[in-house]
């Protein structure tokens, strides 16, 4: 892109945009929900649509001169139905927890009964957690993953649900590495008269690739972010039944928001567009691989990964074994130019500001063209790091091969 006008005015700011520009050609990104968007991502969200008030939808406005605007939001809409096979589609939600939010208002009543899994154990801070609005606005009941396996342990969750009778039962994680079983979410909710509403703000990329079960014809209502495996801009959607359409829409506007930033529903248009193309089956399938290869490599070193492997795109590490904590890891591999986040682990004796595990992800890798003989090597960066963790010297080391690295796959889109 051609920043001469920000480079002019405002060169401070600039500044600071092109060391980040440097920081992520420079480093690997592993954080599971990060990825980088396409050259014409990146160009759609910095367009004149940004000018635009758009409060309403398409053929219904609050303000004029909306026909253009009319035809971007109809598009990803169209797409996205497509991508999904969606009866009905919201792209106005600005991001993943307010989509969320939107949800319940459209659902729920405050102190409804909602079932959702611990943050602790996968789940997100929206799916009930009690410093979250979730947990303050209504009684989320919280179902674990099993002690022995790691996985969702689908006769519990049952039994749990005939116990507490919810309105609404939450489905789709934030750390969780396996496939959802969406079918038998489906009967518990049937059985107990709850609505099953499927947050896929992770797996989404992986899903419309058709890699994984997608939720969208089973479920009341799914949402989902469109970065992550989606690779698109930072915002969200929300798919429903025909049935739910009016009050999924009234829910987010005039419900949670107002006027929708047109600029990202165009990068989302893009983005929809670029994940039907039989490329991005291709991207979708080597994420996968190159996280069962991270998991498998990291297991072959004595490193515990909880569930013992991965179905999508993310891994969730016990560090126990190895003696220091997730906030440990978490600074010592950002020191060598590879970025994780710090992590729970199921039952964590530890708090979540440092706790027991780290998470990793492949998605942002796999956007520069790595594979799993990269995977391979960086799993021996990681390694090594850890080891060497409080030895300047080889820490040093260590972040020049991570640079070098990188130099060989350039991220999409960014000139330094």
């Amino acid at each position: 892109m051609n920043y001469t006008h920000l480079k002019k005015q405002d060169p401070e700011v600039w500044n600071i945009i092109k060391a980040e520009m440097a920081r992520q050609a420079d480093e690997l990104e592993m954080i599971a929900s990060e990825n980088y968007v396409s050259p014409a991502v990146l160009e759609a969200m910095a367009t004149v649509l940004t000018n635009k008030y758009s409060e309403g939808y398409p053929g219904k406005r609050y303000y004029g001169g909306n026909q253009i605007i009319d035809n971007i939001e109809t598009l990803a809409i169209k797409r996205a139905k497509k991508l999904f096979k969606a009866e009905h589609v919201n792209v106005q939600p600005l991001s993943g927890s307010p989509a969320n939010a939107a949800v319940y208002m459209a659902f729920l009543k405050p102190g409804d009964k909602v079932l959702g899994l611990k943050l602790d154990h996968g789940g997100h801070l929206s799916h009930g957690h009690p410093v979250n609005f979730s947990g303050m606005l209504y009684n989320f009941v919280q179902y674990e993953v099993d002690k022995k396996t790691g996985k969702i342990n689908m006769e519990a969750v049952k039994k749990l649900a005939k116990k507490e009778k919810p309105q609404m039962i939450v489905a789709g994680y934030s750390a969780y590495s396996r496939e959802i079983e969406w079918n038998k979410f489906r009967k518990i909710a049937d059985e107990v008269g709850a609505f099953l509403f499927a947050d896929i703000a992770h797996t989404a990329g992986l899903i419309a690739a058709g890699l994984l079960k997608n939720p969208v014809p089973i479920c009341d209502v799914v949402s989902t972010t469109t970065h992550k495996t989606l690779r698109g801009p930072r915002g969200a959607i929300i798919m429903c039944q025909e049935k739910y359409a009016k009050q999924i829409d009234r829910s987010v506007f005039p419900g949670m928001q107002g006027g929708p930033h047109d600029h990202i529903t165009a990068a989302k248009a893009v983005a929809f567009g670029e994940a039907l193309k039989p490329s991005f089956k291709k991207y979708a399938a080597q994420i996968i691989k190159n996280c069962q290869t991270l998991a498998a490599e990291l297991q072959k070193l004595g490193y515990q990964i909880v569930s013992g492997g991965s179905d999508n795109h993310l891994i969730v590490v016990n560090l126990t074994n190895q003696g220091l904590t997730g906030r440990e890891a978490e600074q010592t591999l950002e020191q060598v130019g590879i970025s994780v986040n710090r992590s729970t682990i199921p039952n964590d004796p530890n708090p979540p500001m440092n706790p027991s595990g780290i998470r990793l992800g492949t998605p942002a890798l796999t956007s520069r063209g790595m594979g799993i003989s990269e995977v391979k090597k960086i799993v021996q960066l990681i390694n090594r790091a850890i080891k060497n963790r409080g030895n300047k010297s080889q820490l040093k080391k260590i972040k020049s091969q991570v640079r070098s690295l990188c130099k060989k796959f350039p991220l999409p889109g960014i000139n330094k």
